[in-house]
């Protein structure tokens, strides 16, 4: 089989994504453990709970919206739980599953750790680019995705902002 290797073009392109891959993660990381005493995981997994209606979701459902296994997540939960963050609780409508809540320090915690974790954001990529870079990543994004999700099994975490949805009553 021949292998179809990267020309320059694309091989720059590559090595940019690969870059920020690498980079953004770790800068998200140490911003919210320096300010908020959190890893991006877990901000994400109460920013994920402090979404959901009742700030609650069943542990099968918040592990697909973090993309993280039931295993990691449960680890995580954990750690969230002894520092009363988060409380699981068996689910009323299928006792086999088990519910996460955030509870009243984990909103607080979430709302504290925001506009920090944000502002990292906009420093770091949306205040980076023009808002035509803004959209031309959007698109990127989507196209990506549509190899990497082919199924769309998490299109529901990263298309809930998308105008079309905003249009919608009660959005």
């Amino acid at each position: 089989m021949d292998t179809p290797w990267l020309d320059r073009r694309e091989l720059r392109t590559w090595i940019r994504l690969r870059a920020v891959l690498e980079l953004l993660p770790g800068v998200l990381d140490a911003q919210l453990r320096n300010d908020a005493d959190l890893t991006e995981f877990e901000y994400y997994t109460l920013a994920m709970l402090s979404e959901a209606p009742g700030r609650t979701l069943r542990m099968t459902a918040l592990a697909q919206q973090t993309n993280a296994t039931l295993p990691r997540l449960s680890h995580v939960v954990s750690r969230l739980e002894r520092r009363g963050l988060v409380e699981r609780f068996p689910c009323s409508e299928d006792r086999r599953a088990t519910n996460a809540r955030l509870t009243g320090a984990g909103w607080t915690k979430v709302r504290q750790a925001a506009p920090g974790h944000v502002g990292t954001v906009r420093r770091h990529v949306v205040d980076a680019l023009t808002d035509e870079q803004i959209d031309q990543l959007a698109a990127i994004g989507d196209a990506l995705l549509a190899t990497l999700d082919p199924s769309g099994r998490m299109s529901a975490v990263y298309t809930r902002y998308d105008e079309a949805r905003d249009a919608e009553p009660g959005a």
